[in-house]
């Protein structure tokens, strides 16, 4: 099932892949494939002469545990030259330990490491409602994983959307097609330092 949701986007003779992996948030959901921003990023790769394609390896769903069990097999398919990990949601939404997320994530951050790919951390922010302990501590984990083990990175995937309730689909938890180009500007500049022309 894992082969089917592994989408390629663009034309192969690009000199390198970028592996977006995530959850729904990165896999279009709710939306047509092209009007998610992980597709819009090929777009831009191609207007900006980037020599690069884009494998989308995000699943609706995705918790950074379920994430780490399947590296392996999404680097050996993809052979990135970069990975852009947007996981971590889910685990929040949850409420599932947050050292439990980091630790899930470090893995997958060091097994792209270990397959030479540079590697861009996405952050993610949880409601006030799960407490401020629990939010902060959510938050930081992302910069303390790039700082530990020297990535690119974003604070968060969502900035400028968030707090906008019309970029929201009718479960006030997707964006809508109208967000998708604001959470691309947010991954592109923690990105683009990583790409070579």
């Amino acid at each position: 099932m894992i082969a089917l949701l592994f989408a390629w986007i663009g034309p192969t003779w690009a000199a390198g892949t970028i592996l977006v992996y995530g959850d729904s948030l990165s896999a279009a959901y709710g939306l047509a494939q092209r009007e998610g921003w992980v597709a819009l990023l090929e777009e831009r790769l191609r207007q900006g002469k980037f020599d690069y394609t884009v494998a989308n390896a995000s699943i609706s769903g995705e918790t950074s545990a379920g994430g780490a069990s399947r590296i392996g097999e999404s680097l050996a398919r993809a052979k990135p030259a970069v990975v852009v990990v947007t996981l971590g949601s889910n685990d929040g939404l949850r409420g599932l330990p947050v050292a439990q997320m980091k630790a899930n994530l470090g893995r997958i951050v060091k097994a792209s490491q270990e397959a030479r790919a540079k590697v861009l951390i996405v952050g993610s922010r949880m409601p006030p409602n799960y407490g401020p302990t629990y939010t902060r501590q959510f938050h930081e984990a992302f910069a303390e994983l790039a700082k530990e083990h020297r990535t690119g990175y974003v604070p968060f995937l969502l900035d400028g959307v968030a707090d906008r309730r019309e970029l929201f689909q009718p479960d006030n938890l997707h964006p809508t097609a109208e967000a998708q180009p604001l959470i691309l500007d947010n991954v592109w500049k923690g990105l683009a330092p990583l790409l070579r022309k």
